[in-house]
């Protein structure tokens, strides 16, 4: 039932100033009425020399800033209070995710400004963890038989000096993961999982796999959530290889691995989120059409070549004044990657997602490093700024997207059939990625 907004606010407060007691806690999503400063903040209890303090990590489009604050002799009333309390009434945070070591609470602010608070109860009381040292804050521990499996590791569980980039990659994907299937719950948008209807990942162009493993593990063994994922790839030997990955895990009842196109795979019933890292070209667009008609709760990609319309640069002339931007080939490459994923992330805002486009991992690991992250609230756009937006930066590039084109989108704006009669129709072929 809904309560007023403060009231559920300060119930909250006394939570998260509970040094003892308090475990995580994560701020995520925006109201009807403001944008908070960042996208995303994590606050925790630490152990540093100077006593008990309350840590801040707040995420913004491209890193993290870590604050401590301490809490003091009377924790309500100290510095970690001061700081609590800025983000919790002055930032207009969508959600809030509070774990405690009894207790799970989960508020929601509703359109009106009231809040939905749900407490559920834990089955067993657990620690809260003080530790300081940032290695152990990995999602996975470097020694998690996971990255035994997939290579990375040496016989001792140390990650190979040849891998530490994999890991960084690894790393980065799961916070990407764990925050947008946290914001997805929080707000509603997500179910929640049953051992009897677990969660279902499709990964589309899934290579070798090492974030598809990587994300089954974290979900199922850190989140404790019940997960069950397909990979499809094009390759018979990744589906071979991914299935014997799987067998030596003890997780073969719960991965499955599928030989055919993005528009071939098998997924029923229909997936709650949908992967596609680093599929080549248009391949990116048919995976995103495909999670539009399965309606998927949650969906990252994260594109690789951007081929297709840097081609289509190439052939139609440069309107005016933009000739700087396409005089140069590199220039042209990369305008063509950016004004790629601008008209993708508009697409799937207009078929009724929250869409955000955000880094990846850092541009010296690699130069594709862009993620789009979307979650599905059910309202598509017919009209208005962002679908006149859309329309006038196709025309003025003459420019006819593929992902466009398997919504039923054509250059002058006119919609055809909905994405979700489109799917069958889909052949492209991925690129593997993850390899």
């Amino acid at each position: 039932m809904a309560e007023p907004l403060l009231r559920a606010l300060a119930r909250l407060r006394a939570e998260l100033l509970a040094p003892d007691a308090l475990v995580r806690a994560v701020a995520s999503g925006r109201r009807k009425d403001g944008e908070p400063r960042w996208r995303r903040v994590e606050v925790r209890p630490v152990e540093l020399k100077a006593g008990r303090h309350l840590q801040l990590t707040s995420y913004d489009a491209t890193q993290a800033h870590t604050s401590n604050h301490l809490l003091g002799d009377d924790p309500l009333a100290g510095p970690a209070a001061e700081a609590l309390d800025a983000l919790l009434f002055d930032e207009p945070f969508g959600n809030w995710h509070v774990e405690t070591t009894t207790h799970t609470h989960q508020l929601r602010v509703t359109k009106k400004g009231e809040a939905l608070l749900h407490s559920t109860q834990r089955a067993a009381p657990v620690a809260v963890e003080l530790e300081h040292d940032r290695d152990k804050q990995r999602l996975l521990p470097e020694d998690d038989p996971v990255y035994a499996a997939l290579g990375l590791t040496d016989a001792q569980g140390r990650i190979k000096p040849t891998r530490r980039a994999k890991l960084r990659q690894v790393e980065e994907f799961l916070r990407l993961l764990d925050a947008t299937i946290s914001e997805a719950r929080s707000s509603g948008h997500l179910r929640r999982p049953t051992p009897e209807q677990p969660l279902r990942i499709v990964d589309l162009g899934c290579g070798n796999a090492y974030l598809t493993f990587a994300a089954h593990r974290f979900l199922s063994h850190v989140r404790g959530l019940p997960v069950h994922l397909v990979g499809a790839d094009v390759k018979q030997q990744s589906a071979d290889h991914n299935s014997s990955v799987a067998s030596a895990l003890g997780v073969a009842e719960e991965m499955s691995f599928a030989v055919g196109t993005i528009g071939d795979v098998v997924v029923d019933p229909a997936p709650d989120v949908v992967l596609a890292l680093h599929a080549c070209d248009t391949a990116t667009d048919d995976a995103l059409a495909r999670a539009i008609g399965w309606q998927a709760p949650v969906v990252l990609a994260a594109p690789c070549c951007h081929h297709d319309v840097a081609a289509q640069l190439r052939r139609a002339p440069t309107p005016s004044p933009y000739s700087a931007l396409t005089r140069h080939g590199i220039l042209r490459e990369r305008f063509a990657d950016t004004l790629t994923d601008a008209l993708r992330a508009s697409l799937v805002r207009q078929q009724g997602y929250r869409v955000d486009v955000v880094e990846f991992v850092g541009s010296e690991h690699t130069p594709r490093n862009t993620m789009l992250r979307a979650v599905r609230t059910g309202s598509p756009v017919k009209g208005g700024s962002v679908v006149k937006e859309y329309d006038e930066l196709v025309a003025t590039w003459q420019l006819r997207p593929r992902l466009g084109e398997l919504l039923g989108r054509s250059p002058a704006g006119s919609a055809a059939e909905p994405a979700a009669e489109l799917v069958v129709e889909l052949v492209a072929e991925p690129s593997s990625g993850q390899e």
